[in-house]
């Protein structure tokens, strides 16, 4: 992104410098850590977007913590596959849509960026549907939180202020943090927690299926990994930053995912022995409760709204940077739309069509999980092109998987598209009314 980076040529001399000693270069390490960062830790925060908190909530309030195991599984995967696409980024210069365009086919581009851009499209709209909900528990109409919003974010990637906008999205959703509070003082019963988040609790039920293919689906998500190989490549970092980038990757993958797994456990405390599915963003917001008593409609609206709102910017800046690439066109916020019609007018789209179709009436839960099973079965498709460029030692060297990770990062992918085949499988019998 826009974010200050550090040359490389620029942080290997200051490090190497015979005049610094060991406190010197370690508080350079950190000055270059904190300039590098951003890419993998805002890829993780938009990851718990309004689709994915309502999401992790429906799990808790539904099942209480028989899908814990499924988050074990799901930042295994996480960090493998966010870690790749990070290294991809460095050590290539480029996205993965150019890189996919590159190494096998327009066809083979052509396909993956179909299904990515119907994906994002959906994610786009449940973004905006998540701002107009968290301003309407505030008491704000979504008729005219929606539009501004849109406006907004437009405005702040086109104006070259998004740098600005990204820290202030990250600060508001900073209020989750409050779910492991949540999490704590609602007394789960934590030999039972500990229980089903080490060992497989499974219901033999479609619903249950599908909300695990839905947690996959919110959790590894096509945009995220788009979007850290396009920022890595946007911000200039190569081979001799990517042990910084690699921190920010995987730790921004693990801290997520660990917000994801309080906001089950927290909900399953509060609401989770009623069994009945959320039917509100206010019902969420009530495994809060224990921490901010009445206000925690208010604490839960303001922390939807920033991880909307980041949300709202990066999913479709993920996609006009994949289309750009894979048609080799310029594709940067910092550029001008004289500079890059195609990147911005991608981005112009998705908002306007985002916030209009989100102006439509309708359920607001059973979109956003719509949307992440969507997400779930499409995941496998963008997962194998990482996995198959990541193997490449032609195009990385030595920086290839190694076995070890080979093996680990196969398992993975293979792991989430059988959890993809089972939804598609069940979707077939029940055209035919089996099931």
């Amino acid at each position: 992104m826009t974010t200050d980076a550090v040359g490389a040529d620029g942080v290997k001399a200051r490090l190497s410098s015979p005049n610094m000693g060991p406190p010197v270069r370690r508080r350079r390490r950190w000055i270059t850590y904190l300039a590098i960062a951003g890419p993998g830790i805002i890829a993780a925060n938009a990851g718990n977007d309004a689709g994915g908190i309502i999401t992790y909530a429906s799990a808790g309030s539904q099942y209480q913590y028989r899908t814990l195991f499924f988050m074990v599984l799901v930042t295994v995967g996480l960090v493998v596959v966010q870690e790749m696409c990070a290294r991809l980024g460095t050590y290539t210069g480029k996205g993965l849509a150019a890189l996919i365009r590159e190494e096998f086919s327009i066809r083979l581009a052509s396909f993956a960026l179909f299904f990515l851009v119907v994906a994002n499209v959906g994610l786009v709209v449940s973004e905006f549907a998540g701002i107009g909900a968290a301003l309407q528990l505030l008491g704000v109409t979504r008729y005219l939180s929606i539009p501004v919003a849109a406006i907004a974010i437009w405005a702040l990637v086109m104006f070259g202020s998004y740098r600005y906008a990204e820290r202030l999205f990250l600060v508001l959703s900073l209020v989750f943090l409050t779910y492991p509070i949540a999490a704590f003082l609602g007394h789960p019963a934590w030999k039972t927690v500990a229980g089903q988040t080490l060992l497989p609790h499974m219901i033999a039920s479609k619903d249950f299926i599908l909300l695990g293919v839905a947690l996959i689906g919110t959790t590894i998500t096509p945009y995220m990994q788009l979007y850290v190989a396009a920022a890595v490549a946007d911000k200039g970092l190569g081979p001799d930053e990517y042990r910084f980038e690699r921190v920010d990757t995987v730790g921004g993958a693990i801290i997520g995912d660990v917000i994801s797994w309080f906001i089950i456990v927290a909900t399953g405390a509060a609401i989770g022995k009623s069994r009945l599915p959320l039917t509100s963003a206010r019902d969420a917001a009530e495994a809060l409760r224990p921490v901010a008593g009445a206000g925690s409609v208010d604490l839960f609206a303001i922390g939807l709204l920033g991880a909307s709102m980041l949300a709202g910017a990066v999913v479709p800046l993920s996609t006009a940077y994949a289309v750009s690439e894979a048609l080799g066109v310029e594709r940067s916020v910092s550029r001008s739309f004289a500079e890059a019609p195609l990147f911005l007018t991608l981005f112009s789209g998705q908002i306007l069509i985002g916030a209009v179709v989100a102006l439509v009436p309708g359920n607001l839960v059973n979109l956003l999980i719509s949307t992440q099973e969507l997400n779930g079965i499409i995941t496998p498709i963008i997962l194998t092109f990482i996995l198959v460029l990541a193997n490449r030692r032609s195009l990385l060297g030595d920086a290839a998987n190694g076995p070890v990770f080979r093996v680990v990062a196969t398992a993975s992918v293979l792991a989430v598209s059988a959890m993809a085949a089972i939804v598609v499988g069940q979707t077939v019998l029940g055209w035919f009314g089996v099931g």
